[in-house]
């Protein structure tokens, strides 16, 4: 699979989807099978016990994962999800968070990424490892 070098379609992409842009990830680099984003945390992302929401580790991973996966794939085609793990090394507290993903392997109908997530003193706290299904762009407007 043939990757797309044209970073402003992935750029795209990846603000297409409106709770990313309501939750304020920013898109910080894309590069050749990796992508890298960031997001300032707000008392609304977080838990009872003040720590950042797992909910909100998992879609920053989740996404960024997905934007790595779209750095393997043509531009006639887009990633879905179908499985990923996500696990949390240690409580996450901001005031932003980091976040790098990678391609693993990409094949012509599965891409698998791995993501990384920093707390706001720069230690790891939380890895995700993810299926993407490679599908035609515009399959949820069928």
């Amino acid at each position: 699979m043939p990757p797309s070098q044209d970073h402003e379609w992935i750029k795209e992409l990846f603000f297409r989807a409106a709770f990313v842009r309501d939750m304020g990830i920013e898109l910080t680099c894309v590069g050749e099978d990796y992508v890298e984003t960031a997001l300032d945390i707000t008392g609304r992302m977080t838990q009872q016990d003040g720590f950042v929401h797992a909910g909100v580790l998992a879609t920053l991973a989740d996404h960024t994962g997905g934007g790595a996966g779209w750095t393997a794939c043509r531009r006639d085609q887009t990633v879905l999800s179908v499985e990923f793990k996500i696990s949390m090394l240690r409580p996450a507290m901001g005031p932003r968070l980091r976040c790098r993903a990678e391609v693993i392997r990409a094949g012509k109908s599965v891409i698998f990424t791995e993501a990384t997530v920093l707390g706001g003193d720069g230690r790891e706290v939380a890895r995700l490892t993810q299926t993407l299904a490679v599908v035609p762009i515009g399959i949820g407007n069928r």
